[in-house]
């Protein structure tokens, strides 16, 4: 897959441009509970943000199909720096709440999508149907979560050890260099949509409006519901323990345990089919969900954490290579930002209850959010795991009128 001609142009950047997003949540849920002392606002800050991301995301993501992806790139991690930047001063001149949830709104929609960009880029690059998508998708999850690795780790260091606001604003400034070196790799970026007949560029349809998105859709909310659960809820454990460093080496070894499961899934020739793979990847994330609330000691929830990363990467990495087959490639860079705006809106529900719950009862209780989350994810993936079947890219004539317009055949593939 690294053979392939061209790749090497847009990986290397498009990880420095990814790695300041795992830093975005843990920056403003540190510094927003160290200047009001709540983690429900704190986590109220952060869910805005994520709202804000998950609503325009798919925006985005449709805007670069049509136009490009440089061009809403662009602007975008402007945008988001100087909102990022902002939000971190008032937060430290503790200004009023209404205050920093009317900035975290621009903060999230600008948040750049590097990684469906990334994803849409090998779509682009590799041929239709090559047994490469599924490594490439593993592999993307991988990058992903090591950036979860060094991200959190980075940002608690950076606020407990150098300034409060620390983490937050280095995550503006990678943001702003990371996205504009990505911005300029446009030889192998997906081509924008064609231009019609007057000039104008055609718009494409939704790619939520295909069935079996929505389905990922509602499965990527529940793992988004554990990532926001789990990062306020161990932030809350560790300052519940007096142990507030050693938050970033709980949320980098549950995340270490998604990369590790990445690799794993990548080096693996599946022999069942993607829509199995994904309804028992799910369900194992389920179960290991379950337990995290009874861990009541450093190593425990340490390990835990890890079991939870590990069955996280089958269902991401199934979820992100079904869209390869459910979608046209003229919008699949939208369909891969609906699956992660539907994580960051998992993420913010996640991070608003687990905040409400740890301030009220305590860390225990918020750590029961991402079980709640997988749950009613996994009923929904069990009844509507018929939409996920591919379906046939080729368009058949259905009319034999001359006019070339024809009528897309469905075919249900196991």
């Amino acid at each position: 897959m690294l053979r392939t001609p061209g790749v090497w142009s847009f990986l290397l950047p498009g990880f420095t441009a990814r790695q300041p997003f795992a830093m975005l949540t843990i920056g403003i849920v540190l510094l927003v509970q160290h200047t009001t002392g709540s983690y429900g606002t704190a986590g109220a800050v952060s869910a805005v943000t994520g709202v804000a991301m998950a609503l325009f995301a798919p925006q985005s993501g449709k805007l670069a199909d049509r136009f490009g992806q440089g061009a809403v790139l662009v602007p975008g991690v402007i945008v988001h720096s100087a909102a990022v930047t902002l939000l971190a001063l008032l937060a430290l001149a503790h200004a009023p709440l209404w205050a920093l949830l009317a900035v975290a709104v621009p903060a999230g929609a600008s948040v750049p999508q590097i990684g469906p960009m990334v994803r849409a880029r090998w779509a682009a690059t590799l041929p239709a149907g090559s047994p490469l998508l599924q490594t490439a998708a593993a592999f993307e999850s991988v990058t992903d979560e090591f950036t979860f690795v060094i991200g959190p780790v980075l940002a608690t260091a950076l606020s407990t050890g150098v300034h409060p606001a620390a983490g937050l604003l280095a995550e503006a400034a990678l943001t702003l260099a990371g996205g504009l070196i990505f911005a300029v790799q446009r030889r192998t970026a997906p081509e924008p949509a064609a231009r019609g007949a007057g000039g104008a560029r055609e718009r494409p349809p939704s790619a939520l409006a295909v069935p079996g998105v929505r389905v990922l859709a509602v499965a990527f909310l529940g793992i988004g519901a554990v990532f926001g659960g789990m990062q306020v809820s161990m932030t809350a454990f560790t300052e519940e323990i007096g142990r507030p460093g050693i938050n970033g080496l709980l949320y980098g070894t549950f995340a270490a345990g998604n990369m590790l499961a990445g690799i794993v899934c990548g080096a693996i020739a599946w022999k069942s089919g993607p829509r199995r793979r994904m309804v028992v990847g799910y369900a194992a994330l389920t179960a290991a969900t379950s337990m995290l609330w009874a861990a009541h000691a450093v190593p425990l929830l340490g390990g835990l954490g890890l079991l939870v990363g590990l069955t996280i990467a089958p269902a991401l990495i199934t979820g992100y290579t079904l869209v390869e087959s459910l979608v046209p490639a003229r919008i699949r860079t939208e369909a891969f930002t609906w699956l992660t705006g539907a994580v960051a809106l998992g993420q913010a529900v996640a991070a608003t209850a687990a905040g409400r719950l740890a301030d009220g009862i305590g860390a225990s209780a918020g750590f029961t959010v991402p079980l709640a989350g997988t749950a009613l994810a996994l009923i929904t993936l069990l009844a509507l795991r018929g939409r996920l079947a591919p379906r046939s890219a080729g368009l058949v004539a259905a009319r034999g009128d001359g006019s070339g317009i024809g009528h897309r055949v469905p075919v249900t593939v196991d």
